[in-house]
């Protein structure tokens, strides 16, 4: 069955995922990448896909109500598969007004374009928004987990942006009858993901021998969720979830950031004909991040158990396509991290010691 499909964001790390996935899986979908190429937005994430006759790319941002407008009318989306965001605490901590901007007004303005297109005529159309598990706060050290009944606690401006956005996807849907799902993953990794974030900076930090930033002492605990895997969850909710509904999507990996930086360091070792301990030498404790949320956890057995999604490898073994891929593509890494990224990294982590 033809459609056409919205995804935000697609030139980012998740984004990219997704949209490689839906293009390749689905010939029959026509789908639009939208996404306004801030710094972590590269269309070299995507450029093996430039040929396909079933995927377009538009430059554009969501804060531009006029701009989705235009974009809705001219394309008659049948499914929006919401992506774009500023997603990084940090620069959240710096700059939040950018993050209320693009996912709060911005995704309002999806909802709004997506509303007034579909007005009188809902069936078979899809909004899902993609959302994250700060939104809960943080968990005690009592094997406790997230699920999609765990009341709001954001702590980060970026988490309360997101948590904003969500109660707005689903007041479209209370008020107006939208047709959205919304999932709140856990901490992604993989291929392309901007090294700003924690395994992709060491990755790149421990082959130029340079220090590993440690906030605190390391022992804050995230789950791990491998972004291809992710992607096959968002396919899943996308066609099968149920209107208005919640999935958690995890890795059921819980590492401390320590125990993950040691692991990885094992890695680069071996990967890099490096004695035993060498990487581990760089590691770094820095000043700790503000409001830094002690644990994340996800429970995601009500996607696995009513849309039979489950993840596909375990943490180490994502962990080694990851390093493989950073080090067979030594020329992406480079074009991202030169200019700007330089002087955010100076700013980040050097002046923090």
């Amino acid at each position: 069955m033809k459609k056409i499909i919205l995804i935000t964001g697609g030139a980012g790390f998740i984004g990219s995922h997704v949209v490689r996935l839906f293009v390749t899986k689905y010939p029959e979908y026509q789908i639009v990448n939208l996404d306004a190429l801030t710094y972590a937005g590269n269309l070299e994430n995507l450029k093996d896909l430039s040929a396909a006759p079933n995927y377009c790319f538009e430059k554009g941002d969501i804060t531009d109500e006029v701009f989705l407008s235009a974009l809705f009318s001219k394309y008659n989306f049948d499914g929006v598969i919401h992506l774009a965001a500023e997603s990084h605490v940090d620069r959240s901590i710096v700059d939040p007004f950018s993050f209320i901007r693009t996912n709060v007004f911005g995704t309002c303005n999806l909802l709004n374009a997506a509303k007034n297109a579909w007005k009188g005529n809902m069936d078979g159309k899809r909004f899902y928004h993609i959302s994250t598990d700060e939104v809960y706060g943080a968990l005690e050290m009592d094997g406790t987990f997230f699920t999609e009944e765990t009341k709001y606690d954001p702590h980060s401006p970026y988490s309360a942006s997101k948590a904003s956005s969500d109660h707005f996807v689903r007041a479209y849907h209370d008020t107006y009858g939208l047709p959205v799902v919304v999932s709140n993953c856990s901490n992604n990794y993989g291929a392309n993901h901007f090294p700003e974030k924690l395994i992709p900076l060491s990755i790149n930090n421990i082959k130029h021998n340079k220090p590993i930033p440690i906030y605190g002492k390391g022992e804050n605990i995230r789950d791990w969720l491998w972004v291809n895997d992710h992607a096959r969850a968002i396919d899943t909710i996308f066609h099968t979830g149920k209107d208005g509904e919640t999935y958690n999507i995890g890795g059921n990996n819980e590492w401390t950031n320590i125990d993950l930086i040691h692991k990885l360091c094992e890695i680069m070792d071996r990967k890099l004909n490096r004695e035993a301990g060498t990487s581990a030498k760089l590691i770094t404790f820095v000043t700790d991040r503000a409001g830094h949320d002690l644990r994340y956890a996800i429970d995601s057995s009500k996607l696995q158990r009513e849309l039979g999604w489950k993840p596909s490898l375990q943490f180490e073994e994502g962990l080694e396509k990851t390093v493989d891929w950073y080090l067979s593509n030594q020329e992406w890494l480079d074009n991202v991290t030169s200019g700007q990224y330089q002087k955010y990294y100076e700013e980040q982590y050097t002046e923090r010691k």
